[in-house]
């Protein structure tokens, strides 16, 4: 036997203590399971806490946005809120006069009383009907020292005075100035409101400015 087979047949010391204490060594694979498992693990963790970031911040945006098309979405509503307490009768009919829930025009051009009143008409609106004392005061305080024909005729029926809508005259509220209506030459059957807002009845083809009235608009 040679020196070289002396050293060959020296048993695995190590080995041979781990196998005399009853410890099994595990395989080189199975000591990198643990660490695997445990990175993937990780992995797994960090992709939902991403993707429970990525929703928040979603939710985030979905929620700033709402708010502020909700805050649009109020101011104009403010906006439209203002502009119809400032132009009840429409901001593009600024022209118009607002009161107790009607719009009138006062013209700034004379005409006859016929021509006012097709005037009106075309403006979806008719020659002023005055109600009451309310409305009457309001009038006369827009109309001062001016003449301006309102919606009263006898033409039909001299005598018999009628408003042009219907409204009915004989127990209806009257404004006339002293004397009047006095068909002065026969020929007066239309009415308008002087410059001291007293009515008048005068010649239907005399030329003045006249007063349009229509619903306030829904």
């Amino acid at each position: 036997m040679g020196p070289h087979d002396a050293t060959e047949e020296q048993p695995d010391t190590a080995r041979v203590e781990l196998m005399e204490s009853g410890i099994t060594m595990a395989p080189r694979t199975e000591r990198c399971f643990f660490p695997w498992r445990w990175q993937s693990s990780f992995l797994v963790y960090l992709l939902l806490a991403l993707a429970y970031l990525l929703i928040t911040i979603l939710i985030g945006l979905v929620v700033s946005k709402a708010l502020k098309l909700s805050s649009e979405v109020s101011m104009l509503h403010k906006q439209v809120n203002q502009t119809h307490t400032m132009f009840p009768c429409g901001p593009r009919t600024r022209e118009w006069e607002y009161f107790d829930g009607r719009c009138y025009y006062f013209s700034f051009k004379t005409s006859t009383w016929q021509r006012a009143k097709a005037l009106c008409e075309a403006r979806n609106s008719g020659l002023v009907i005055i109600g009451d004392l309310a409305e009457q005061n309001f009038i006369a305080s827009r109309t001062r020292n001016d003449r301006f024909w309102i919606g009263l005729t006898d033409v039909n029926v001299e005598g018999q005075w009628r408003w042009i809508d219907g409204t009915d005259y004989v127990t209806g509220f009257k404004n006339w100035k002293k004397g009047e209506p006095n068909d002065a030459g026969s020929r007066e059957d239309c009415a308008q409101v002087d410059t001291a807002g007293e009515w008048n009845d005068v010649p239907c083809d005399v030329l003045a400015f006249y007063m349009c009235e229509k619903l306030l608009p829904s």
